[in-house]
């Protein structure tokens, strides 16, 4: 009797340590588990917060670029920001005057597609502007469509950009408006090579004379704003050109096919000095 009874104390004991066992097998599993999916969870929002791909559309459009990344803040929070409406109410009175030097020559470009617009760049940096005794090179120029710029709340059907650093790695954009009209043989070799897709550089075989693209008349409008694109940095001095160019439909079309809406909306003012000349 005395036998069965430990016996039956030992079963029972075994039992118990092995229901113990169990249950703490399950709760380790369960936090492995709850672990392992809050780890996921973290590196899914590590993923999503650090992407910086941009668009002129949707989630990734302008009013979202600020939020990308936060190299992008300015986009978000900057009080300096382009492009602008330019009203001819708010134009400065004293009209100061802009110390201007355009020199541009003929000049070799090579052409790339950059998912956002087409762009071309400057081989040699021979062409540069002169503003206020000071040099700027010209980087790069490329194209949005319609005008980013407005001039008294109505946009143009493209704008040119050209893009200019001096040695200090300041920035001047001089931006000209570009209507419907006649055809621009001077920038027809861009349209005849422009790169569809982002498939690498394109080397133009004949040079751009810049001068030939400005318009005749080069009074302006001067303010301090940004980048108009990620990460929207501000500093950069603009000069925007009253007088618009023209390009055909078809030029105009042939860039329309490849970026059908490529221009930030335009930024409050802000109580920012806009001079003209």
């Amino acid at each position: 009797m005395v036998k069965n009874n430990l016996f039956f104390s030992f079963l029972f004991f075994s039992l118990l340590i092995f229901l113990i066992g169990c249950s703490e097998s399950e709760q380790k599993t369960s936090i492995t588990e709850q672990q392992i999916e809050t780890e996921n969870e973290r590196d899914h929002i590590s993923v999503e917060t650090q992407t910086n791909d941009w668009s002129y559309e949707g989630e990734t459009g302008p009013k979202h670029w600020g939020e990308l990344d936060t190299a992008n803040l300015a986009c978000k929070k900057g009080k300096e920001q382009s492009p602008i409406n330019v009203k001819n109410e708010e134009l400065s009175k004293n009209n100061g005057e802009t110390l201007l030097e355009i020199k541009y020559s003929p000049a070799m470009f090579t052409l790339v597609n950059n998912g956002h617009t087409i762009q071309a760049n400057s081989i040699r940096g021979q062409n540069s502007i002169i503003l206020d005794k000071i040099e700027y090179k010209l980087e790069q120029l490329h194209f949005h469509t319609p005008s980013e710029h407005q001039f008294n709340g109505e946009n143009f059907d493209m704008e040119l950009h050209l893009v200019h650093k001096n040695k200090n790695d300041q920035l001047a954009v001089l931006g000209v408006m570009i209507k419907a009209g006649d055809i621009n043989n001077e920038l027809e070799t861009i349209w005849e090579n422009a790169p569809k897709n982002n498939s690498g550089e394109v080397t133009l075989e004949e040079t751009i004379n810049l001068m030939k693209v400005l318009p005749k008349d080069k009074q302006l409008f001067r303010y301090k704003g940004s980048l108009t694109t990620p990460p929207c940095s501000e500093g950069v001095t603009w000069i925007v050109l009253q007088e618009p160019i023209q390009m055909s439909n078809q030029q105009i079309e042939t860039f329309r096919n490849i970026f059908q809406d490529n221009h930030r909306p335009v930024q409050p003012t802000n109580d920012r000095e806009i001079l003209s000349n």
